[in-house]
């Protein structure tokens, strides 16, 4: 063809490449999906909405997002798929027009102490190279500003190879900026001496109050019989050499009552032997004498930087990078807007850019040493946000996990406007979300449902919000509820007096909390809202918190065992049959022996992950054939544990298998919305707002007189949203006082009292901007919440 027929690019005529547009799901069996089949739009926004549990994550995580990942996997060479988890495919039929896909969820932070904001982002690494070339004195390299890097000095014959050179030096030096006392942690752990032994007391005379180093067990003979200290004389009465040799000793072998052991120091030995473990594993009365005798205080050399002298000694005008890192990151953004250097322009933008992001995303409250552990579920979704804001990356698909969650309906516009960011970079988007603000935005909408478990899995709906408000799903027809202020509000019966409230940014706070009625305490993301429920309301006699931490278990864990359901149902199966409740448990006796009752065989496949079969011997039901022999009501265990919670409470409420201990716990799970779950699925498939709801249910059988909440709303449809409010009034009704964190304007609506911090994020707030009743903030319209909350009614 010559140039001059060459057809003009800008013809109408479609190129071949641009028809791939959908992204074709067909016959998704996933979890609860019943085979389904649906077309999504590439480069374009689309939210998945229904009931809690109606299979949402299962389509847009177990299945696109899982199948994308599973085919990314592929393309490594055979020797990196050795090392990587080998996913199965998921239970779908044919998925077609797939891209790379991103994943944005809600899965905390890892708790590493020496992980910060500024360390999960790149803001910490651009600093240090910062500081390394402009600050004064010059003290190194990037290194040396870093927390996570020590100090190295060596001397000897040593190789330092670079590339195919090699050079032998006699000393070698690194100089990395970690706090040698804190090792870049910010605070030492002390422990604290009373609470190992009672120095009026001697050996023999049972002086160490430590588990498991009671009198004439090993661990004691260790001390009393090692011939270094007198086991008559009271500890307090030691010479200096006999303390030293009974708390710090170093390891050394010797014959301890005709044994060849290694003696070393007491603090050494429990260090080793109990503080090196994970705390949350350990059991209850060891993790409480590790809670009593340690004791955690900012590291006085660092002052908390988690940084050694030389690299807080360095400074760019007035500011060290220890003061860069505390600052607010707004704060900072200002700060580096005003450096002005050449030689590191480009550095200096790609910094402001991030920061800018982070104040852009409605975090600007938040600063880089903020440790990331702390940060809430919907925190740390936006800080992974940032790193996907300034990638270069189009044409991949972004999954977000309910992005609005932990979010004031002031700070949802950013975060729209930022979904519609990614989109018009040419990325496709898709988000599964509640909140009809977000629903709003959408180019295109799939709702699943119509019920949640096996009353769900299937399309209801599929096309554009308007479609959907006029499709008469449950969906569609709560896409517009509005909660009215209610007429007359409660009368508190006492108060709960807060004074001086310091925790955070919160601005020496006084406040008085009713009781007897349902309080509600809002205000922007970062004003204050968990510091003063949590910090000025611990946890304890007569108070209930349910936060929104994870729940720990294991595959082995279901609703049953966590909420102390399986007790009564067991003690019921044995008493009806006339044998040991033991039986019944399928980590017991009662056990299969195939499997040993985990109802699948993982076989070990080296190389490649492990897979799951199910167990032939008892078809996955976990439990020896002869157990099953013994029935209650016509059932055996097997089939009561794979009843939903409504069955279930049906069974156990009248009839031969009455049982009321049972009863009144399945009452509780389907008050708080979960009579679709299956009593005997594994808590590991639980999402978010099941997991909270779950806890809400085993707590409410608490005494308390209190009740806590942290946005029991966070992961319910709007249908649920009623119920949620009914259980909590039913609370209040009950004599019980309930505070919820909360930013649901339905859940303020209905709250007989309000206190609204704020009037920003961060230092901008920890202040009581509003107390009083819904009417009188939406009539005063002087806060963010009061203007929203006024729109929201007028709806």
């Amino acid at each position: 063809m010559s140039i001059a027929t060459r057809p003009d690019p800008r013809s109408p005529v479609p190129h071949l490449a641009d028809s791939h547009d959908l992204i074709r799901v067909h016959g998704a069996r996933e979890n609860n999906l019943k085979d389904v089949s649906i077309e999504i739009p590439k480069r374009r926004l689309t939210v998945f909405t229904g009931v809690s549990g109606s299979g949402k994550s299962s389509l847009v995580f177990n299945t696109i997002a899982a199948e994308s990942q599973r085919l990314i996997n592929e393309t490594y060479s055979a020797f990196v798929q050795g090392f990587m988890p080998t996913l199965a495919r998921p239970e779908v039929d044919v998925l077609d027009g797939l891209t790379t896909v991103i994943t944005v969820d809600q899965q905390r932070m890892g708790a590493d102490p020496r992980s910060t904001v500024g360390t999960a982002t790149d803001a910490n690494a651009m600093l240090r190279i910062l500081f390394s070339r402009l600050g004064q004195p010059h003290i190194g390299p990037p290194s040396a500003y870093a927390f996570n890097v020590p100090s190295v000095r060596a001397s000897g014959a040593i190789t330092v190879e670079r590339g195919a050179k090699k050079t032998v030096k006699a000393t070698f030096n690194r100089t990395g900026g970690m706090c040698p006392r804190c090792e870049g942690r910010g605070a030492v752990s002390d422990i604290d001496l009373t609470q190992l032994y009672d120095d009026s007391k001697s050996l023999n005379e049972g002086a160490l109050t430590i588990p498991g180093y009671t009198a004439g067990g090993w661990n004691h003979r260790l001390y009393s019989e090692s011939g270094l200290v007198d086991p008559d004389k009271p500890i307090s009465k030691y010479t200096k050499k006999e303390r030293h040799d009974f708390l710090y000793h170093e390891a050394t072998r010797m014959k301890i009552a005709g044994i060849n052991m290694t003696y070393e120091g007491l603090i050494p030995r429990i260090q080793k032997s109990i503080l090196s473990k994970d705390t949350e594993a350990m059991q209850p009365h060891i993790r409480a004498f590790v809670e009593r005798a340690v004791t955690f205080a900012t590291c006085p050399e660092c002052e908390g930087t988690r940084l050694g002298e030389g690299a807080r000694s360095s400074k760019i005008g007035q500011v060290s990078i220890a003061d860069a890192c505390a600052m607010e990151i707004r704060d900072l953004a200002e700060w580096i807007h005003t450096v002005e250097e050449p030689s590191v322009a480009p550095l200096l933008a790609a910094l402001r850019q991030t920061l800018d992001s982070f104040v852009e995303i409605g975090l600007g409250y938040l600063s880089l040493d903020r440790p990331s552990g702390t940060l809430s579920g919907g925190e740390a979704q936006r800080v992974k946000m940032i790193r996907h804001l300034g990638s270069s990356l189009t044409d991949v698909t972004y999954v977000f996990d309910e992005p609005t969650s932990g979010l004031h309906p002031h700070d949802i516009q950013r975060m729209n406007s930022l979904l519609l960011r990614l989109r018009d970079k040419g990325n496709t988007v898709l988000v599964v979300e509640h909140k009809p603000e977000v629903i709003a935005i959408a180019d295109h909408v799939v709702d699943l449902g119509p019920g949640a478990g096996t009353a769900g899995g299937t399309v209801c709906f599929e096309g554009t919000v308007e479609g959907l408000r006029s499709g008469g799903t449950i969906t569609g027809r709560h896409l517009d509820d509005r909660a009215a202020l209610k007429e007359t509000v409660r009368t508190p019966t006492g108060t709960l007096r807060i004074r001086g409230a310091t925790a955070h940014n919160l601005r020496d706070v006084d406040v008085d909390i009713p009781l007897g009625v349902l309080c509600v305490v809002t205000g922007v993301a970062g004003s204050g809202k968990s510091s003063l429920v949590h910090g000025s309301i611990p946890a304890g006699e007569g108070v209930v918190s349910v936060d929104q931490s994870a729940i720990r278990g294991s595959r082995r864990s279901n609703p049953a065992t966590y909420t102390g359901l399986l007790d009564p149902i067991r003690k019921a199966f044995a008493k009806a049959n006339g044998v040991k409740p033991a039986l019944f448990s399928a980590n017991s006796e009662g056990a299969c022996p195939a499997c040993n009752g985990a109802g699948v065989i993982y076989t070990d496949l080296a190389m490649m992950a492990g897979v799951a079969t199910t167990c032939e011997d008892c078809e996955g039901k976990r439990f020896d054939a002869s157990v099953l022999d013994h029935l209650l009501g016509g059932r055996d265990i097997s089939e009561v544990l794979a009843m939903s919670v409504a069955e279930a409470e049906e069974f156990f409420g009248a009839g031969e298998a009455r049982t009321p201990a049972a009863h009144r716990v399945l009452t509780r799970l389907a008050d708080v919305g979960l009579g679709y779950l299956h009593l005997g699925q594994p808590l590991t498939t639980l999402s978010g707002g099941e997991r909270q709801r779950l806890k809400l249910a085993t707590h409410m059988a608490e005494k308390g007189g209190v009740y806590v909440l942290d946005e029991p709303t966070s992961g319910l449809h709007l249908a649920d949203v009623e119920q949620l409010l009914g259980l909590l009034d039913r609370l209040v009704d009950s004599g019980k006082s309930v505070i919820v964190v909360e930013h649901h304007q339905a859940v303020m609506a209905h709250a007989d009292w309000i206190i609204d911090l704020g009037p920003g994020a961060g230092h901008d707030g920890g202040r009581v901007v509003f107390e009083g009743t819904p009417a009188d903030l939406v009539a005063a319209r002087a806060t963010l919440t009061g203007e929203h909350l006024a729109a929201y009614v007028a709806g």
